[in-house]
């Protein structure tokens, strides 16, 4: 336990400072890059991921690192790896909302046993070790105990697009059958469920870097993140967070209207 309470205390230091980077220049015209895929990229996410990889390199020159906007370095069968995204949610950074985070997880032996997402915009920071607890903003937070989504609140990243993904009906009968739908997305929307602000939230679409984190936050939070299918796993392209309590609800209008297909397109 000594060694995640140390991984857990070094990410969080690193995740908070990297939010200092991103302030710098959010709401300030920052200029917009495009990478390959067409996605965005702006110095805010390159500064805060080089300096993310700085610090683990020098506390812990053994360990793998994989980052959004640098790629792989270190060896493939290194007992520990963190993941990075600099920046989750840099469509809304660029337009200046504050609904975007940093985001570091560690895997030991590739199982998610680390996760911090810093929102340094909101001021508000979840972090967790497994065996350790979930906490927000230094106190200890649980998920929701709500019971039905016909109670609850379900959040998503988007609210348009699923037929791409061949998960539109799944999604409009997801969001009839909730209480009230937001689209509160990227990172933002599964720090709500792990704090017990809200009951479910979903992405068609996910890259690693953006569910390395949140894995063992919603675990030790007592709630759930899997995929569409209910494997805990943060391989498989896509998320979905509930209070644990809604899963099987959730998972029951998912496997009747959301044949399995892979993904094939990336969130930023």
């Amino acid at each position: 336990m000594t060694e995640l309470r140390d991984l857990l205390a070094f990410a969080h230091k690193i995740a908070w400072q990297a939010g200092k980077i991103t302030l710098r220049y959010f709401q300030s015209g920052v200029t917009v890059d495009r990478k390959a895929d067409a996605s965005p990229v702006t110095i805010a996410d390159r500064e805060a991921e080089a300096y993310l990889r700085a610090a683990i390199t020098a506390r812990y020159p053994d360990h793998a690192i994989l980052g959004e906007e640098e790629g792989s370095s270190g060896g493939a069968d290194t007992e520990y790896r963190w993941i990075l995204d600099p920046i989750d949610g840099t469509k809304s950074f660029i337009r200046g909302v504050p609904l975007y985070g940093v985001m570091i997880g560690v895997l030991r032996r590739n199982e998610p046993v680390v996760g911090v997402v810093n929102m340094p915009a909101l001021g508000e920071i979840a972090y967790a070790a497994q065996g350790l607890g979930c906490y927000w903003n230094g106190r200890t937070c649980r998920v929701s105990q709500t019971a039905t989504l016909a109670d609850g609140l379900l959040l998503a990243t988007r609210a348009s697009r699923y037929d791409k993904y061949g998960k539109q009906e799944a999604f409009d009968r997801l969001v009839a059958s909730a209480y009230e739908f937001r689209t509160w997305g990227d990172c933002y929307g599964y720090v709500l469920v792990a704090t017990g602000r809200a009951e479910a939230m979903l992405d068609p679409v996910m890259q690693i870097w953006d569910a390395a984190a949140l894995l063992p936050i919603l675990r030790e939070a007592g709630g759930t993140f899997t995929d569409w299918q209910g494997k805990p796993t943060i391989e498989n392209g896509e998320g979905l967070a509930t209070n644990g309590v809604v899963l099987e609800e959730v998972l029951e209008i998912i496997t009747r209207y959301a044949p399995r297909r892979r993904n094939e397109d990336n969130r930023e």
